[in-house]
């Protein structure tokens, strides 16, 4: 996977868990603030945080 990696930019956690995305992901995956979802992945082996726009039909569903 990390010849797919594209480097975006370096955020801060916020004290209250918060981490503000970049805004290149409203052009690049095609998100829409306060309407996209994202199912949130943790690779251990990397220790990276994977962030994929849910799709619905999927496991994930709540």
């Amino acid at each position: 996977m990390a010849e797919t990696l594209i480097y975006l930019d370096t955020y801060i956690l916020q004290q209250d868990m918060r981490v503000r995305l970049p805004k290149s992901i409203l052009s690049n995956m095609g998100a829409e603030k306060g309407k996209t979802k994202f199912d949130i992945y943790f690779d251990s082996k990397e220790k990276s945080l994977i962030f994929k726009i849910h799709e619905e039909g999927n496991m994930t569903d709540e």
